[in-house]
């Protein structure tokens, strides 16, 4: 299949400042166009091959999510089910006030909460919370280990009062955990990878693992050649000139050693992440006709679940026209966002530039990656999404 305009985009991508990059496309369970630019490791001079591997960062949040509602399909919980009922030190939260006082708050953190992102908590892997867990775990810092140490943290903001970009898909990643009885790791093995035919997604960095993973990044504009903020940096492009660093291969997210992150942890090859947005783009059933969602559960997904009052919070400037739903963007008005796709499209990126898009109106999906940090997202996303509609329309009318 002749996808030019996506392939154009990608070499000019790698010509700019991505090192290099790998997409995989899938139209109604059939891989229809796969392509590779750069290098996968400019110091060692490796082309792109495509089979490499990559930290997903948030793109993880999908699976997470996905993980999620199959457990909620079960009757294993609702979305209305208080978080206090699975972790129960969450019974009593605090919230703190903009002059930073405290007080107790009016409402209980929900499952949909959760998957909203509209819990109260920040996105700080850094903090107390995380740290202390860490200290207590003799830098182990198991999943539920660091739920529990959140607990202890005032919340930012009043559950169900705005959307914030945070932590909730790694506490929801520590309530599947709870309720199925297995890791994070086990489940998502047991319960969505292994049933779609998906071998290579881990949250366990081996020797195994590094050697496929391709070199990662992070583009250091030159007045900045130190730190880094990788939600901030997601959001922004920087002007001028700058260079690539290499980071090394690992999570630029540490919590711990043996921490399997719901929200950032994935480790993967883009084809198998690419038969996860298959599946999700064809109401939950695989390539192998194994079915991992019901079509009903895939809808409520995708469904924009932010109020009016709500939606402003979600202001990232890349997702204007865009909603929130169970953990993903989904588009709600084309003509705002300036986009050819679909209403209804959904899905989310990650800190070194993997993208997810699952389109259940055509059926249409794919998984995209680059490996640098201070991914250029808002820069990328939209373009590749707007090239990969025009091939996909170019060739399926």
């Amino acid at each position: 299949m002749n996808f030019p305009s996506t392939r154009a985009f990608m070499e000019h991508l790698t010509a700019w400042r991505i090192p290099g990059n790998t997409i995989t496309v899938f139209y109604r369970g059939k891989e229809i166009f796969s392509f590779s630019s750069g290098y996968a490791d400019l110091e060692g001079g490796h082309l792109m091959q495509g089979s490499e591997l990559f930290n997903i960062y948030s793109c993880t949040k999908v699976a997470t999510v996905t993980a999620a509602l199959q457990l909620l399909e079960q009757g294993l919980f609702t979305l209305e089910t208080p978080l206090y009922d699975i972790f129960p030190a969450f019974r009593h939260m605090l919230v703190r006030n903009e002059d930073g006082t405290l007080r107790e708050a009016k409402a209980p953190i929900t499952l949909w909460n959760l998957f909203t992102m509209t819990a109260g908590f920040a996105y700080d892997w850094n903090g107390s919370a995380v740290a202390r867990a860490r200290t207590q775990t003799n830098g182990e810092a198991p999943l539920s280990s660091v739920v529990n140490a959140l607990a202890e943290e005032p919340l930012y903001f009043e559950p169900s009062s705005r959307w914030a970009y945070s932590l909730c898909h790694d506490v929801l990643g520590g309530v599947i955990e709870t309720v199925s009885g297995e890791s994070l790791g086990k489940y998502m093995k047991n319960h969505v990878f292994s049933p779609i035919g998906a071998l290579s997604p881990t949250f366990i960095a081996t020797p195994e693992t590094e050697e496929k993973t391709a070199a990662q990044y992070r583009f250091a504009p030159q007045e900045e050649k130190n730190g880094a903020d990788l939600v901030a940096d997601q959001q922004v492009t920087p002007d001028g000139d700058g260079e690539w660093v290499n980071v090394g291969k690992a999570c630029a997210m540490p919590f711990g050693s043996a921490y399997e992150s719901g929200g950032s942890g994935i480790i993967s090859s883009v084809f198998d992440m690419a038969l996860l947005a298959d599946a999700l783009a064809n109401g939950g059933l695989a390539h192998n006709g194994i079915r991992i969602l019901a079509p009903e559960t895939v809808t409520l997904l995708h469904q924009n679940q932010l109020s009016d009052a709500l939606l402003p919070s979600f202001n990232w400037a890349h997702l204007r026209g865009y909603g929130y739903g169970l953990g993903v963007r989904t588009m709600m008005d084309a003509e705002k966002s300036g986009s050819s796709g679909s209403v209804g499209e959904f899905g989310w990126g990650g800190a070194a530039g993997a993208t997810l898009l699952a389109d259940p109106e055509t059926g249409l999906s794919y998984f995209y990656a680059h490996h640098m940090l201070n991914p250029q997202e808002a820069y990328y996303q939209p373009r590749l999404r707007d090239a990969v509609y025009e091939d996909f329309k170019a060739n399926f009318g």
